[in-house]
């Protein structure tokens, strides 16, 4: 069995170790380092910008009320898909990244519902298409479980960095396609799989929200690797986008604590009940509104302190917020 075809080029050792060291200066040694509220936001973000990558519409919000078990409004196969993807997140520390069977299953739970065969390889070939243009073929379907087992083997057995393996069984499992739908998704959760398998909080490092975000340049990245039959620009890609995702987390904790007196403020405004955005500005003494939203309203939805009291419409004029 010949390795996956890449090339470890000096900027992917400095990303590796710009990681190491941002991974070390955060404290992340172990998963007791980030608090139960921090990994749940996390993992909502997660979830929520995989599905959107494969045209999922509902918002954040409505992920969230899902997971908080609240009726919300919207496609079934989206609120399914949702559902799916939290039952497979949730049982990510129980996996070993190179155990077939434990892959399989994750596409069983992330697909249930979905599709026809959840859990088993596809039969037939499969493209992968931009309007009219196909963009890549994946291999005959007769190959998949050869090439998968391939590559699991390699992944249990390689010495290289587990940041950079991660990122190249992320392309080649894209590459090989194997499944019939779901690989994405698959894709991205098994990458977070074997990241934690290095650092137990990377399990809860929402890279997905940046992939999200960068999504153009993600599949570029993946045809240019497709051209070239090597993985190392997906390589570093997927590297600066984790390394802007660490530090995001260290801005992040930076700015909670300079907000920290507005929320309580806001928060001792709605002890009393749900009030509009206007009343409380009113409480607050406050008449510059972006102001508001930027250093009260945001900071205690994000942190899951109050809620909407009308989930599913964000910006009804109707709507209000109450402490959660």
């Amino acid at each position: 069995m010949e390795p996956p075809p890449f090339t470890i080029t000096p900027t992917i050792l400095d990303l590796v170790a710009q990681i190491a060291e941002k991974v070390g200066s955060l404290g992340l040694g172990d998963e007791a380092s980030s608090t139960p509220k921090l990994r749940r936001e996390n993992r909502i973000k997660s979830i929520h910008a995989s599905l959107a990558i494969e045209n999922n519409t509902l918002s954040l919000e409505q992920v969230t009320a899902l997971l908080d078990g609240k009726h919300v409004l919207g496609p079934a196969k989206e609120i399914q898909e949702v559902r799916n993807a939290f039952n497979a997140y949730d049982q990510l520390t129980e996996w070993k990244p190179h155990q077939l069977k434990h892959l399989l299953k994750a596409h069983r739970l992330m697909m249930d519902k979905l599709v026809d065969h959840p859990g088993t390889f596809r039969s037939g070939g499969v493209g992968i298409a931009k309007g009219d243009k196909v963009v890549h073929v994946a291999p005959p379907a007769t190959m998949v479980k050869g090439l998968v087992n391939d590559l699991l083997t390699w992944l249990k057995t390689t010495d290289v960095h587990p940041l950079i393996a991660s990122c190249v069984f992320h392309y080649e499992f894209e590459f090989i396609h194997p499944f019939a739908d779901g690989n994405g998704r698959i894709g991205r959760l098994w990458q977070t799989l074997i990241l934690s398998t290095w650092k137990a909080p990377l399990a809860y490092l929402p890279i997905e929200d940046l992939i999200r975000k960068n999504q153009q340049e993600y599949y570029d990245v993946l045809a240019i690797c497709d051209q070239t039959a090597d993985s190392s620009a997906f390589i570093e890609f997927i590297l600066k986008l984790l390394l802007q995702a660490l530090n995001q987390t260290h801005t992040t904790d930076q700015v909670s604590d300079q907000v920290s007196d507005q929320v309580k403020s806001l928060l001792n405004v709605l002890k009393n009940g749900s009030l509009s955005a206007t009343d409380c500005m009113q409480k607050l003494n406050l008449s510059h509104r972006p102001t508001f939203r930027k250093n009260y309203l945001n900071p205690a939805l994000t942190t899951h302190l109050i809620e909407r009291t009308i989930p599913d419409k964000p910006n009804s004029r109707l709507q209000k917020y109450r402490l959660k």
